[in-house]
């Protein structure tokens, strides 16, 4: 097993057939995204869910964690912090994957914030390619150079107009970097939503989940939800 734990959900009486990794948010933990699967399991019922805790406590934060350090938010910072998280991630990955018997191409990876730098820093750069990524109000770190990432896995973006933490020009910079590199990328703003996931979004990340573990997620095409 990989050096992270965190809350995890299997399929009751039979073996899994695809993997769901949920990366949280910066301050949060894997207990915060872990309940997104109890609304997808109905349409994933042989997928194992896993919400590891990211490795970092945060200085004077007690129970709060984080996958790299965040103090100015800038661009240069973000891109240290990222490829420094990334190992530790893509070990997770690696021995989880081999846990459970399952190729790459059963994998995918949903982000929340620091969660989806995370996502889409590993999942782009994992050869073979995860099957999808879906990333909540998240961005993309480095987005100059997406198109030396190995990994041309469908994404989709999902961000609150409203956001305040993460305003929602991060995810048309995502959305413009992944489809110029060539990443089949589907986004959806939703009206009036902060720095959340929604009903709205949460129904949306299961649908793509679903579909793209079916094995038709390489046809995604941009569409801009309300």
């Amino acid at each position: 097993m990989g050096e992270l734990e965190g809350p995890r959900i299997e399929p009751r009486g039979r073996a899994a057939t695809s993997l769901v990794v949920l990366l949280h948010g910066y301050g949060a933990n894997g207990e915060d995204l872990i309940q997104l699967a109890a609304g997808w399991q109905e349409r994933l019922p042989n997928a194992a869910f896993l919400a590891p805790n990211a490795p970092q406590s945060i200085p004077g934060m007690f129970g709060s964690l984080q996958w790299f350090a965040l103090t100015r938010r800038d661009p240069h910072e973000i891109w240290r912090g990222v490829e420094a998280a990334r190992p530790v991630v893509d070990r997770f990955l690696d021995a989880e994957l081999a846990r459970f018997g399952l190729g790459a191409e059963r994998l995918a990876l949903v982000g929340f914030s620091q969660g989806t730098m995370m996502a889409l820093h590993v999942g782009l750069r994992r050869n073979p390619a995860p099957a999808a990524i879906v990333g909540y109000s998240g961005l993309l770190a480095g987005p100059e150079r997406v198109g030396d990432a190995v990994a041309r896995s469908p994404v989709l973006l999902v961000h609150g107009e409203a956001d305040d933490v993460i305003a929602i020009e991060a995810l048309h910079r995502a959305r413009e970097a992944l489809a110029a590199a060539g990443v089949p990328v589907e986004w959806h703003v939703r009206s009036s939503l902060g720095h959340g996931i929604d009903p709205g979004g949460q129904w949306m990340g299961g649908h793509f989940l679903a579909r793209v573990l079916a094995g038709d997620g390489k046809k995604s095409s941009a569409v801009v939800g309300a």
